[in-house]
């Protein structure tokens, strides 16, 4: 030791952690995530591999499934890019204005958190029929809402807002305003602050949004059946497909749905989160 302290070399000593060292840890994490998420899915490819993979081609050219595909998945998306702008400004106005009931509209933004599936569904079906407060409204002119692939819209809007804004809130929070200080006092127009400056910080935040407000509208199912009208190649979504399998007791073309909305997911999911990345690295740069 001696040697190499006269050489220049001084040890480093480990820093003290509340936490078990990194092999534990890592070997809960691990374990942790293959009993809820790994061995769960590893289970769902494996049942539906047993009607090979010629089975699953069938099943998944069917086309009633390709158009319970096509709803939930155009649908979800659609929801996604919808709470993406919606969302943006709910945070912006929580987080930059201070105005009564403040603390009661961001308490409801939280709703569908704790809100049953079910119960919602019901509420927006009972509000965009056709006699409904809201539905009323559209009726005279040939619009309906409810019971359409517009109410499943509706829905997924509806539990998919809170990601977005309670990603972007906190960002927002952190964010200094003397950089939009400092862009005005450079001469740049309130657009070219809000599109240059702004949104591309809250680029990530929004993304990562986005991207929990698409999983998990692909896979909802209780505040969506009561207002879809589940009419097959019009407004059937995929998990209710799934449910029917069931019932008919064929575990395997269920299983097969069930992992072709697994890979379209993880697909759509890392291309989101590759464009997250990418956003990151580009303001990071910046």
């Amino acid at each position: 030791m001696s040697v190499a302290v006269a050489r220049g070399w001084t040890p480093t000593l480990r820093k003290p952690s509340a936490l078990p060292g990194f092999g534990l840890t890592f070997g809960f994490a691990v374990t942790y995530l293959s009993l809820i998420v790994l061995i769960p899915l590893a289970v769902l490819v494996w049942r539906a591999s047993g009607i090979g993979l010629e089975g699953i081609w069938h099943v998944a050219t069917t086309p009633r499934v390709l158009a319970a595909l096509q709803v939930s998945f155009f649908t979800s998306a659609a929801a996604a890019l919808i709470n993406a702008v919606f969302g943006v400004i709910v945070a912006w106005v929580l987080v930059r204005y201070d105005f009564p009931g403040k603390r009661l509209i961001d308490a409801a933004v939280d709703l569908p958190f704790a809100l049953p599936t079910a119960v919602a569904g019901i509420a927006l079906a009972a509000l965009y029929a056709t006699n409904g407060w809201i539905g009323s409204l559209f009726a005279p002119w040939g619009i309906k809402i409810a019971f359409t692939p517009y109410g499943i819209l509706i829905a997924l809007v509806f539990i998919g807002l809170p990601f977005v804004v309670r990603t972007v809130q906190p960002v927002l929070e952190d964010f200094d305003r003397e950089v939009e200080e400092a862009s005005a006092t450079l001469g740049a127009t309130r657009a070219q602050t809000i599109f240059r400056v702004i949104l591309p910080a809250l680029s990530p935040a929004i993304l990562t949004g986005v991207a929990m407000a698409f999983a998990r509208a692909v896979g909802e199912y209780g505040s969506v059946i009561f207002i879809a009208g589940n009419m097959p190649f019009v407004s059937e979504i995929a998990p209710l497909l799934i449910v029917t399998r069931l019932e008919e007791f064929d575990y395997s073309g269920a299983a097969a749905i069930a992992t072709i909305m697994l890979a379209i997911s993880f697909v759509a999911l890392l291309v989101i989160n590759g464009v997250q990345a990418y956003s990151r690295r580009r303001f990071g740069d910046a």
